[in-house]
C-alpha cells in the first residue's frame, strides 16, 4: 500500500502519488519492512534504532532530546553546536548595545526558542503563576465573505487573524509596551468508569483571557491552545516521501473501517507551491525552515528573510507597538535574524536524534505493542517510514524510522474540538502526532502533559480523551482488563 496509488486518485495538489528515487528492487525492499508485524515474540530487526542510522544511543537523562542525529560529520557537528547556541540566544528589545541580539518583540511570548521548547520537548499548560511560556493561544477566525472563502480555498491563507490582536496573544511586551492578555485556563473534572469498574478523573479545560490590553476580541474570534512539542526527528520526518503519507488517506472511508485520514494542503511560503502540510498540530506547516521563521515572527517577533515583519504579530490597530523602534541592523542586513541564523537554527532543529528504544524485548512491552496493533492504534500511528533516497542532507537518506505517525489529519471528535480551521484542517481535525520519545517526557520535561494542550496528564487520559475516528480504538482500550491496558502503556513508554 506504501508504493500504489493512494484512495486520493490523482494526488491533492499535484504531489505525487508513486515515489519515484526507488529502483524496483529498493521498492519491495521498502514494502517488506514497513508491512505491519504480526509476530509480537520479540522485537523487529532495527526496532532498536527508532531514529534511524542517526538514532541517539547515549545515556537517557534529561538531555536526551538534545542530542545530535549519531550519523553526521565532523564538521556538521559544529554547524550543530552553532545552532544550538542560537536556539538557546535570548534575543534582548532595541535598541541596544548588542545588535546582533536585539529586535524582540515588541509583543512575545518568550525571548528564546529554547525557553518554549523546553530541553527541546513538549511545553506544558500554565498552573497558578506559572505563566504559559510553552503554551499559546491561537486566535483565528473562519472566512465571512467570498473573498475570503477564495483565498482559502486558494491556499492563500490558513485562516484570518483577529483584527487587533492578531493571529496569537502575546502576554508579554518590551519596556513601555503592555502585554496582549493573559491566558486562562478553568478544569472541569469527568469521571469514566472502564470495563472493570476502574474509575479515571479526566480534566477538560475550557479557555479565556484576562487583562486584555487593547480593547475587546473580536466576536468571531476562537482561542486554541497549543502546546509546543518536541523537536526530535524532524529531518527525518522532513523526508518521509508525499506519496507514502498519501497512501494512507483515505478521505472518503473507501474502506469502511471508520479512520478517514486527509492530508493538509498547503502553500509553501518558500516555493509559492502548493504542497503537503506535515509540521504542527493541524499538520500546517510544510518545512522546518518555515516553521522556524514562524516561530520567530509569532512567538519572540523575530523577523526573518522568510517572514520580514520586525514588529512581530503587532496589528495595525496596535499602534504604539508599531511606534516601537525595531532590530534592522542594515549592515547585517534587511531582517533581524539573516539567512546564516536561520541556515543555523534549521539545520540544528533537522538534526536533533531520535532516542533508541527501551526495554523493547520485555515480555510486557511486547504484548503492549501486540495490544497497540489489535486495537487499532496504528491506523492513525503508522508504525515505520523509510525515508527518501535523495535528501539535502545524507543523514536522513534512506532511513528506517518509527514515527508512529502517518502526518494525516484526523476528526478527533467534539471533546477535543477547538472549532478553529487551519488550512484545510477543520475545527475538530488534528494531525496524528509521533509518538517517538513519548516515553521520555517525565525525564526530559519533569511532566507528563499530553494532547495538544496538555489536559491529559498521563497517557491513559490521553487515549481515553481520543473520540471521532479514534473512538474505536478509545474504546477497547477502556474495555481491556488492567493487564493489557498497563502492557499497552509500558509499551507506549518504551518508545
Amino acid at each position: 500500500m506504501l508504493l500504489s496509488v493512494p484512495a486520493m486518485a490523482g494526488g491533492p495538489a499535484d504531489l505525487p502519488t508513486i515515489r519515484t528515487d526507488l529502483t524496483p528492487k529498493d521498492q519491495a525492499r521498502v514494502l517488506a519492512v514497513t508491512r505491519p508485524t504480526t509476530d509480537f515474540t520479540k522485537p523487529e530487526p532495527f526496532e532498536l534504532m527508532q531514529g534511524g542510522a542517526g538514532t541517539s544511543r547515549k545515556d537517557v537523562n534529561r538531555d536526551a532530546f538534545s542530542q545530535s542525529s549519531a550519523n553526521i560529520t565532523f564538521e556538521e557537528e559544529g554547524t550543530f553546536k552553532l545552532g544550538d547556541a542560537l536556539f538557546r540566544k535570548n534575543w534582548v528589545s532595541s535598541p541596544s548595545s548588542t545588535q546582533a541580539s536585539d529586535g524582540l518583540g515588541p509583543l512575545f511570548n518568550e525571548r528564546a526558542c529554547q525557553n518554549c521548547h523546553l530541553k527541546d520537548g513538549r511545553g506544558r499548560p500554565p498552573e497558578g503563576d506559572a505563566g504559559s511560556t510553552s503554551m499559546f493561544l491561537r486566535l483565528a477566525r473562519d472566512a465571512s465573505s467570498a473573498e475570503e472563502k477564495a483565498a482559502l480555498a486558494d491556499h492563500k491563507l490558513l485562516n484570518f487573524p483577529d483584527p487587533v490582536y492578531g493571529a496569537q496573544l502575546q502576554d508579554l511586551a518590551v519596556p513601555g509596551l503592555k502585554g496582549e492578555g493573559r491566558m486562562h485556563v478553568d478544569y472541569q473534572e469527568q469521571k469514566v468508569t472502564l470495563g472493570d469498574g476502574t474509575v479515571v478523573a479526566l480534566r477538560k479545560p475550557s479557555y479565556s483571557v484576562e487583562n486584555l490590553g487593547y480593547g475587546p476580541l473580536d466576536p468571531r474570534t476562537t482561542l486554541s491552545p497549543r502546546l509546543t512539542p518536541p523537536m526530535i526527528g524532524l529531518g527525518l520526518i522532513e523526508q518521509i516521501a508525499p506519496a507514502d503519507i498519501l497512501a494512507h488517506a483515505d478521505p472518503d472511508d473507501r474502506d469502511g473501517d471508520g479512520i478517514s485520514g486527509r492530508p493538509n494542503i498547503v502553500r509553501d511560503a518558500l516555493s509559492g507551491q502548493t504542497t503537503l502540510g506535515r509540521f504542527g498540530w493541524k499538520a500546517q506547516t510544510a518545512s522546518i525552515r518555515q516553521q522556524a521563521a514562524d516561530a520567530f515572527a509569532g512567538d519572540i517577533g523575530i523577523s526573518t528573510p522568510e517572514m520580514p515583519k520586525p514588529w512581530g504579530d503587532c496589528t495595525q490597530a496596535e499602534k504604539d507597538c508599531l511606534a516601537m523602534p525595531n532590530g534592522v541592523q542594515q549592515r547585517l542586513g534587511a531582517v533581524e535574524a539573516p539567512p546564516p541564523v536561520m541556515d543555523l537554527v534549521t539545520f540544528y532543529s533537522r538534526n536533533l536524534a531520535v532516542p533508541a528504544r527501551r526495554d523493547l524485548d520485555t515480555r510486557q512491552v511486547l504484548g503492549g505493542k501486540k495490544q497497540f496493533y489489535e486495537m487499532g492504534c496504528i491506523s492513525c500511528h503508522t508504525p515505520k517510514f523509510v525515508t527518501l533516497r535523495g535528501t539535502p542532507n545524507k543523514a536522513q537518506a534512506f532511513q528506517l524510522i518509527w514515527p508512529y505517525s502517518d502526518f494525516l489529519l484526523h476528526d478527533m471528535g467534539e471533546g477535543l474540538a477547538d472549532g478553529q480551521q487551519v488550512g484545510e484542517a477543520n475545527g475538530s481535525e488534528w494531525r496524528t502526532p509521533p509518538l517517538w520519545g513519548i516515553g521520555l517526557t517525565a525525564t526530559v520535561n519533569g511532566n507528563t502533559f499530553y494532547l495538544h494542550d496538555g489536559r491529559a496528564r498521563t497517557l491513559a487520559e490521553a487515549i481515553l480523551w481520543h473520540g471521532g475516528e479514534g473512538r474505536k480504538a478509545r474504546d477497547r482500550f477502556a474495555g481491556a482488563t488492567a493487564a493489557d491496558r498497563d502492557a499497552l502503556i509500558k509499551f507506549l513508554e518504551s518508545l
